[in-house]
């Protein structure tokens, strides 16, 4: 990591770190060891990123990728891995106030497997579960 990667990681760690613990978010064991061998296979992720973004019949839908930078307005949460590793979760401030407090799970159920978003924030989703709708207000993202 360059010096500027680290000035900005140590920044967004201590943006995620000035909210309540309850809200900020949170991964299972089976994720993070999904996640941790996925970005095995992705050298440059510093990484996962996460958000929301207008979307669908319900409003949001959630967003996923792999952090290859730390942005001025990012958060960063740090969750362990059971081996004790730790894991990044990059998180922008827009899409925070609609996500805070959720817990991140990966999910197998017969064949089909994803991460999955436990969100106290959800009020209703669409039918196909691909959005959802929040406490009204908490939805500012735009």
């Amino acid at each position: 990591m360059t010096p500027t990667t680290n000035t900005a990681l140590t920044q967004a760690k201590e943006r995620a770190a000035a909210h309540s613990t309850a809200d900020q978010l949170d991964v299972t064991e089976a994720a993070a060891a999904h996640i941790q061998r996925t970005m095995a296979e992705q050298p440059d992720a510093l990484g996962l990123r996460v958000g929301v973004t207008k979307s669908g019949c319900s409003g949001f839908g959630y967003v996923m990728d792999f952090a290859q930078s730390i942005e001025p307005n990012d958060l960063a949460f740090i969750a362990k891995t059971s081996s004790g590793e730790e894991l990044l979760i990059v998180c922008d401030e827009a899409s925070f106030p609609v996500i805070k407090g959720a817990t991140l799970d990966y999910v197998v159920n017969g064949l089909s497997r994803l991460l999955q978003f436990n969100n106290p924030n959800v009020v209703d989703s669409c039918g196909c579960g691909e959005s959802f709708t929040i406490k009204e207000e908490d939805a500012t993202h735009a």
